[in-house]
């Protein structure tokens, strides 16, 4: 059945690959991706493992691996932004930016956080294959479950930033993506892979823009 959870990840490893590898495809995806996570994002707190200890390991240790505070973060994918609030809560001081293609999703995110006067977690609607933010616009990017697209981590990324990407359930994630293609994928925008490594059942990549 296409809704199990072999025929959702057989979809997501075909989304991941074809984002990666052919990024012009997006335009052709992202009608049919939007609708689904819209689809799901009432019941997805209750259905999925979103927000949980093991969803969150992977991205918690990417990001022990960041050596300093950024002064601006942007989680990319944000879904009800569990993401996004993890790296508030590891970088007290820092800017957290949400963005996820889910109206629906982005909707319920914002509820989780109210009025927030300081503005230093803000959720918004908008798509990582056109990211809008300034060049330069951010210390960190990070991806939880989702694929990247890699130039315009590179473009949104200031000089010497982090990028980091983390799966999970680690291959078995819908929308994992191995490390040999995001090795070449961000060597070819100009970022250098530094670390990957393993927390819970998940998995993590890091990467660094060059100062």
């Amino acid at each position: 059945m296409i809704g199990s959870v072999s025929g959702k990840r057989l979809i997501g490893r075909a989304v991941s690959w074809l984002i990666t590898r052919v990024p012009a495809s997006w335009p052709l995806l992202r009608g049919p991706t939007r609708s689904f996570f819209d689809r799901r994002a009432r019941d997805w707190a209750e259905t999925t493992t979103a927000g949980s200890p093991t969803h969150l390991a992977p991205l918690a240790a990417a990001l022990v691996r960041v050596p300093r505070e950024p002064e601006r973060a942007l989680e990319v994918g944000t879904g009800l932004g569990d993401g996004a609030l993890l790296i508030a809560r590891e970088f007290p001081h820092a800017r957290v930016r949400g963005i996820d293609i889910s109206e629906e999703m982005i909707r319920r995110a914002r509820a989780r956080i109210g009025l927030d006067p300081e503005g230093r977690v803000a959720f918004r609607v908008a798509d990582g294959a056109a990211l809008p933010y300034d060049d330069d616009s951010f210390d960190l990017v990070a991806h939880l479950n989702t694929p990247p697209f890699f130039a315009e981590v590179a473009r949104v990324l200031r000089p010497g930033g982090f990028a980091v990407l983390a799966s999970s359930w680690g291959p078995a994630t819908p929308f994992h993506t191995p490390d040999a293609v995001l090795r070449r994928g961000f060597r070819r925008v100009g970022l250098e892979p530094i670390e990957t490594g393993a927390a819970a059942e998940g998995t993590y990549f890091v990467a660094r823009l060059p100062a």
